[in-house]
């Protein structure tokens, strides 16, 4: 693979990130038209309904697309859904090449888009950047194949583990920087879940506030099984177009859920088990709603929670250094596991220093554990 085709799939990849957050139930996508080594339209999907990436870089290309070379993060789509298939634009504009990033999940397109533009004579490429391809649609994917979010917990500790003081005193453990950059991957999700303990301790407004003051709010997800948050906490109160909503356990009366009703948020009522709500099935009623990526901020009992239930995809940890010690809050609570065979581990790690912090995150490798 040649510099420049990779330079053209970044930046590619660069546009997709645009759409980060707002394109569900769509995946983010990226797209590049170039002809003579020069971009001559490039566009990205912004939402769910408006045309995809390749339609905007025929748009800004027009009759330069004719014998131009594509580059786009996802296989094209080859079917009729709220938008006309992006292969018969591809095809009538006169595109020769096609360079694909990954291929679609989507069984109504997997394969068939390149299959589509091979048949009408255009050259594909397949499988350029995959990697960094597939991470952009991780949530599209896993949402197709398992009718689940993905699942980023997100947390910082300190050098010797330790997510807050023995009283509770959590702020801040990371640097100022890092906290930026927590806002700006709040920009980037469907929706935050926190537990009811974080929304008790800390009252989180879980917006998003960025530097430059641009962005959106995710959604707000509260997992309260027994109705510990007040209703007029903020984040149940406060002005924002995001919605608020509150999962708890399914056994409630209405009457003690109109409180909740009345500031506005939506409620997920889900059965309990042993350890506290059944988390599968909340996830599952989240994707229903549109939210595929979930960035999990709320505590270390929720977090080891998720993790037991095998519902963390990414794992973000920020190490501050800094040490608290004695009796200081675990990164995770609950029951641990009883083997070091049995941990959770991360692959693809990619480590970064964020000001005076070190940023570690990887992918959950998923295995299969006995009941």
């Amino acid at each position: 693979m040649s510099i420049q085709t990779e330079q053209f799939m970044q930046r590619a990849i660069v546009l997709a990130r645009k759409g980060l957050g707002r394109t569900a139930p769509n995946p983010p996508v990226g797209a590049v038209l170039v002809r003579d080594g020069k971009i001559i339209g490039e566009g990205f999907h912004p939402a769910a309904g408006q045309p995809h990436a390749e339609v905007f870089a025929l748009r800004e290309a027009g009759e330069l697309a004719l014998g131009a070379d594509l580059y786009v993060t996802l296989e094209p789509c080859c079917h009729h859904g709220r938008t006309g298939p992006c292969t018969e634009a591809l095809i009538n504009a006169g595109v020769s090449r096609v360079y694909i990033g990954t291929q679609d999940p989507n069984p109504l397109v997997a394969g068939k888009g390149t299959e589509s533009l091979r048949q009408a004579g255009v050259d594909v490429i397949c499988e350029v950047l995959t990697m960094e391809s597939q991470r952009l649609i991780a949530p599209f994917t896993k949402s197709i194949s398992k009718g689940l979010p993905y699942v980023i917990f997100k947390a910082a500790m300190t050098l010797d583990g330790k997510t807050a003081t023995s009283a509770g005193d959590s702020k801040w453990i990371s640097c100022a920087a890092s906290r930026e950059l927590v806002h700006q991957l709040r920009n980037q999700v469907d929706g935050i879940v926190v537990g009811s303990r974080t929304v008790k301790a800390d009252d989180p407004r879980l917006t998003t506030r960025l530097a430059d003051g641009d962005g959106r709010d995710p959604v707000r997800i509260v997992f309260d099984g027994s109705l510990k948050t007040s209703p007029q906490a903020t984040l149940y109160t406060q002005p924002s177009e995001a919605k608020t909503v509150l999962v708890t356990a399914s056994d409630h009366a209405e009457a003690v859920l109109q409180p909740y009703r009345v500031v506005g948020a939506d409620i997920i009522q889900v059965s309990r088990n042993d350890d506290g709500l059944d988390l599968s099935a909340a996830m599952i009623e989240l994707v229903k709603m549109n939210l595929h990526s979930i960035l999990l901020e709320g505590g270390s009992v929720l977090g080891g929670a998720m993790l037991r239930a095998d519902l963390v995809d990414q794992v973000m940890v920020f190490v501050a250094p800094k040490m608290i010690g004695g009796k200081g809050r675990d990164l995770l609570a609950g029951d641990g596991v009883t083997s070091i065979s049995d941990a959770w581990s991360l692959i693809n790690l990619r480590a970064r220093q964020i000001d005076t912090d070190i940023l570690i995150e990887g992918e959950v490798q998923h295995v299969h554990r006995p009941d």
